[in-house]
């Protein structure tokens, strides 16, 4: 069984039989990967709370024969004991992890992916921004190629005075082309800042309405590019 090792976050997990548990791993260099964990949910387990969703950690590895590896060592990388204890942190925290594991491939390596996540994950521990969410799905889009923008019309591409926000259309629209749902100039600034480069500006910011509609305004265009809808930030808004 040849092994290898990788740091990774860990995506999220699920009991298997009596004391193992499945482990996906988002890698560096190795793309995402399942991986069983044997006995980790018994007592006095070595690295089985090591091993929890949010997690960075050195991980060894063995390749498995199916679909399946499994982890021989696992040892903690960034700890971040303040999201554990608290409910806006875990919040935030799931959203990412869970946007990241639906637009994660298999085995496919994306170090920029991993890094961003690492990096995400690293703002809710230090400071949890109340614009991380919105500005990390944007980002996400961004590296997929389908980021809107937030300048022109996404059916005629002409500039417009005032852009109206369209999901069925995918991004925004002009009047003329039809128009949509009234989108503030601050949250189009917002999103435009973004992408822009004026990230750090944008965590600086307070918890407002330009960022919840920004927040909408991605989590909508990355589950019509997913196809399928985010769990995790529903939960999040709920409590």
């Amino acid at each position: 069984m040849p092994l290898y090792r990788d740091r990774a976050v860990v995506l999220r997990t699920h009991k298997l039989g009596e004391a193992d548990r499945v482990v996906v791993l988002l890698g560096r260099g190795r793309g995402k990967v399942r991986a069983v964990a044997k006995g980790v949910r018994r007592t006095g387990s070595r690295f089985g709370s090591r091993l929890e969703p949010g997690s960075v950690v050195d991980v060894q590895l063995y390749e498995g024969r199916g679909d399946l590896d499994g982890v021989d060592q696992a040892e903690t990388a960034e700890a971040h004991p303040a999201t554990r204890s608290d409910l806006s942190r875990m919040g935030h925290a799931a959203a990412l992890l869970e946007a990241v594991d639906q637009l994660a491939q298999d085995r496919e390596p994306n170090s920029r992916l991993h890094d961003m996540l690492v990096g995400g994950l690293r703002a809710v521990e230090q400071s949890d921004p109340p614009a991380v969410v919105a500005a990390f799905y944007l980002k996400l889009l961004a590296v997929e190629g389908v980021a809107p923008s937030f300048d022109e019309c996404v059916v005629c591409g002409e500039p417009a005075d005032r852009l109206f926000w369209a999901p069925e259309a995918g991004g925004l629209r002009c009047a003329s082309c039809g128009g949509g749902r009234v989108v503030s100039q601050d949250a189009l600034t917002l999103a435009r800042a973004v992408l822009g480069g004026g990230l750090n500006a944008v965590l600086d910011l307070p918890a407002g309405a330009a960022v919840h509609d920004v927040e909408a305004l991605a989590s909508s265009l990355l589950e019509a590019h997913i196809e399928r809808r985010l769990r995790a930030i529903r939960v999040l808004h709920e409590g």
